[in-house]
């Protein structure tokens, strides 16, 4: 391995639907477009001197497989869950890879890229997994959600008026079993592509041994454990926004800037961010911050550069 770097590590973390844009079909072409687009507003992380790890949701890409699993379950075995996570793991990795690799030959940057298939250890007496509460897979009538709830010990969920869901236990990450590798490949000069999905949910059986489970973890509280743990100076979450706002899509939005742990919290216990989208990612920057992290920021892809330079995005500091 090359000599470590000096350079600050930034851990960058984005969603799954960032691959895929409104009105498109999630198509490898699809994929492959938007990640262009998307590393190429990395380059300016690369260019300003970081080190660069990479960590992604996969929500669509697990959907499409639980649904190409419930219409080949006759005529081919099915697969868990974390096998799921892991097939996405690499078909995403891949994808960036190889954006990643063009883009740096066309800037004449000399890295590596590699992409980790990471496992995240989880308790396996987490209480979430006694009251599943993530939704996953395709929407089913109610009497086929029966059906797998009867056969396959299901837990079901009518989801939105749009059918029925099956629901998945989503635990507290607690450790990133591949930490060290990813710190040191980041430090050594590489782009590490990790913990996609929020890494492949294992638990420690009796005997120590570790074992995949059936769970979803959240990416944006993987991401922050696994930026203190591998001393990340600065962690991103990208989305598809430029901000965080206060009165998210009401007549009196506001875009946050700079704002403390203690604003941030107090804006939370208020209501402004919802479970299911910006609540999780913010719950994961208080972490980070609270765990000795130094900075983190929240913006889109085509605002990066100028929130690096404190022009956009919401940034978070312990104290100002």
């Amino acid at each position: 391995m090359s000599e470590p770097s000096q350079q600050p590590i930034v851990l960058v973390a984005m969603g799954g639907h960032a691959f895929i844009q409104r009105g498109e079909t999630g198509s490898i072409q699809d994929h492959e477009k938007n990640a262009v687009w998307i590393c190429a507003s990395l380059m300016t992380l690369i260019q300003r001197g970081y080190n660069l790890v990479i960590t992604h949701g996969n929500g669509p890409q697990v959907g499409n497989l639980l649904l190409q699993d419930e219409l080949t379950r006759e005529a081919a075995p099915t697969m868990p869950l974390d096998v799921l996570v892991a097939y996405t793991e690499g078909f995403l990795g891949y994808v960036l890879q190889q954006a990643l690799l063009n883009h740096l030959r066309h800037l004449n940057i000399k890295r590596y890229v590699v992409t980790m298939i990471t496992q995240v250890l989880v308790e396996r007496d987490d209480p979430a997994f006694k009251e599943p509460t993530k939704p996953i897979g395709p929407f089913l009538t109610k009497e086929q959600a029966e059906e797998r709830r009867d056969r396959l010990g299901w837990k079901i969920l009518e989801d939105a008026g749009r059918g029925w869901r099956r629901l998945v236990a989503s635990p507290r990450p607690v450790r990133v079993i591949q930490r060290r590798m990813i710190r040191d490949s980041a430090k050594a000069g590489h782009i590490v592509v990790a913990c996609g999905g929020g890494g492949i949910p294992i638990i420690r059986k009796d005997n120590d041994d570790y074992e995949g489970i059936e769970a979803v973890i959240d990416k944006d509280i993987t991401s922050s454990l696994l930026a203190s743990e591998i001393g990340s100076d600065l962690l991103v979450i990208l989305t598809d926004v430029p901000h965080v706002y206060a009165n998210y899509r009401k007549p009196d939005q506001r875009a946050l800037g700079a704002v403390t742990i203690e604003e941030i919290e107090t804006l939370q216990e208020e209501g402004h961010f919802a479970a299911g989208s910006m609540g999780p990612k913010l719950e994961g920057i208080i972490s980070f911050l609270r765990a000795g992290g130094k900075r983190a920021l929240n913006t889109d892809p085509a605002t990066l550069g100028d929130a690096l330079d404190g022009k956009a995005g919401t940034h978070f500091v312990g104290k100002i």
